[in-house]
């Protein structure tokens, strides 16, 4: 109990938002990050641990110059939380169709060259993530309970599916990120970015 008391938002907002709303299948890499099965199948993920990793990963982020983070969604419900969450942190995003080459290619319109990829979901953005692998990228990622996490450096376990969830998870991000930056509190986040404009999908 006290560990959820010193959560970054109440237990409930994380069950409100499906968070820890996992799939019915469970990779054996996702194990660990799994805390019950419910009785229709579902995996709930473990929101101690989505919570502690929110914490991380702002503290890891910020270990590189923003302009040099990428973000990617190719996944609908993704596409705004991600955007939003470049823009709050001032990195770059790839939402929608990753077009090939983006990493790997010079020539293309689209080439960029980032430090590190964050991406929605290593199934969805699998050619980024590939093209990431390739340059030798280290890669973040949001894994739900059926994702492998060969390729994934730092996980996030969270529903990746979900509007709100994405739209949590991102929201919640940017405002850590910026915690640590000593760019805003938890007050001033609140007013100034309205989480439910984040879960809209336009």
């Amino acid at each position: 109990m006290s560990e959820e008391m010193n959560l970054l938002i109440p237990f409930e907002s994380y069950e409100e938002n499906a968070v820890n709303i996992g799939t019915q299948q469970k990779s054996a890499d996702m194990a660990r990050f799994i805390d019950t099965v419910r009785e229709d199948g579902l995996y709930l993920l473990n929101v101690n641990m989505t919570d502690s990793r929110i914490r991380a990963i702002a503290e890891f982020l910020n270990r590189f110059e923003a302009p040099r983070i990428m973000v990617v969604s190719a996944r609908q419900y993704g596409q705004r939380p991600a955007r939003k969450f470049a823009e709050s942190i001032g990195a770059n995003a790839a939402v929608g169709r990753f077009i090939p080459g983006s990493l790997t290619n010079p020539v293309l319109r689209s080439y960029v060259e980032p430090d590190i990829l964050f991406v929605t979901d290593p199934a969805a953005d699998q050619q980024a993530l590939r093209e990431a692998v390739n340059s030798g990228l280290p890669i973040v990622g949001i894994v739900d309970a059926n994702n492998n996490l060969r390729n994934v450096d730092v996980a996030l376990p969270a529903n990746n599916k979900g509007r709100r969830s994405l739209a949590l998870v991102y929201w919640l991000l940017a405002r850590e990120v910026l915690k640590v930056r000593g760019a805003t509190t938890d007050e001033a986040w609140a007013e100034s970015q309205d989480l439910e404009e984040w879960q809209s999908t336009f």
